[in-house]
C-alpha cells in the first residue's frame, strides 16, 4: 500500500485521524509506503496509525517540523539502504530519496522500494532523472538474483509523465530501461486519471489480483492512495 497522510499541520488532523486508523486497521497491509508522516516532539504518526506489529524504516531526511516518509512491513526487515535523489540544485526539499528494504517474506526474498522523488511542479525533468537513478541502483543490487520487487510511493507525476512512462517500460532514458507493472492500471484498464501514487511490481515474478483505493474517504488524505493484492507467478 502507498498513502500520503497529508501531515497534521496541513489539515483537520483530529477529524482525519480516526478515519485513517480505522481504515488501516481494516486493511492491515503487509507492506506500506507512507508519505508526509510526523516523527518527533513526542509523536510517531506512523506507529500511531498502523498500531503494533510493524517494522519501520524511516527515510533519513525530514523537514524541520518532523515531516518525512516511512516504510513499514509486517515481516522483519533485512538490509535497508537509502538512495539520495538530489539530482540537481533545483531539488530543494530535504526528502527526495528512495529507501530499499530486503524483506524475507513467505513467498521468498523481496525488495520493497519506497520511492519519494521531487514534488514541486515544474520538476518533471528531475523526477525523470530520479526514476532512472533509482531503477539503475535497484537493478544493480539484485543482479544475478530474481527477488520479487515492489515499487511504491507518491511519485508526484501522473501516468502520462516521463518518469512514470519510464517505470512502466513505455520509454527509455539514458540508454536504459526497466518494466514495472502499474497495479492500478492492470486492475482498471483505461482508468488512468490524475493519480500520483503508485504500487508497481517488477515484471516477472509477481502478478496483480486487485488494486483499489487505500481509504474510502478521499478527504482524509487529499491523495489517491492505493492498496494492491499481489500473487506469486508460478515458475
Amino acid at each position: 500500500m502507498t498513502l500520503n497522510l497529508l501531515s497534521p499541520a496541513h489539515a483537520d488532523w483530529e477529524r482525519r485521524r480516526p478515519v485513517l486508523r480505522d481504515g488501516l486497521a481494516a486493511l492491515r497491509p503487509d507492506l506500506v509506503a507512507l508519505q508526509e508522516t510526523i516523527w518527533g516532539r513526542g509523536y510517531d504518526q506512523a506507529a500511531d496509525l498502523l498500531g503494533p506489529g510493524y517494522h519501520l524504516a524511516r527515510h533519513s531526511r525530514r523537514t524541520d517540523d518532523g515531516v518525512g516518509a516511512v516504510l513499514a512491513s509486517r515481516w522483519p526487515l533485512g538490509a535497508v539502504s537509502e538512495i539520495d535523489l538530489h539530482v540537481s540544485g533545483r531539488v530543494e526539499l530535504p526528502w527526495p530519496a528512495a529507501v530499499v528494504a530486503e524483506v524475507d517474506v513467505p513467498a521468498g526474498p523481496l525488495f520493497f522500494v519506497h520511492h519519494r522523488p521531487a514534488q514541486r511542479r515544474g520538476q518533471e525533468a528531475e523526477r525523470a532523472a530520479q526514476a532512472v537513478l533509482c531503477a539503475r541502483i535497484v537493478e544493480e543490487r539484485f543482479a544475478g538474483r530474481r527477488p520479487h520487487t515492489i515499487l511504491a510511493g507518491d511519485f508526484g507525476d501522473t501516468p502520462d509523465s516521463a518518469s512514470v512512462r519510464f517505470w512502466t517500460g513505455r520509454q527509455t532514458a539514458q540508454g536504459f530501461s526497466v518494466t514495472y507493472q502499474d497495479t492500478w492500471e492492470t486492475a482498471h484498464p483505461g482508468d488512468t486519471g490524475r493519480r500520483v501514487e503508485y504500487v508497481m511490481v517488477r515484471a516477472g515474478t509477481l502478478g496483480v489480483a486487485d488494486c483499489r483505493p487505500a481509504v474510502d474517504a478521499d478527504w482524509a488524505t487529499g491523495h489517491f492512495g492505493v492498496v494492491a493484492d499481489l500473487l506469486v507467478r508460478e515458475g
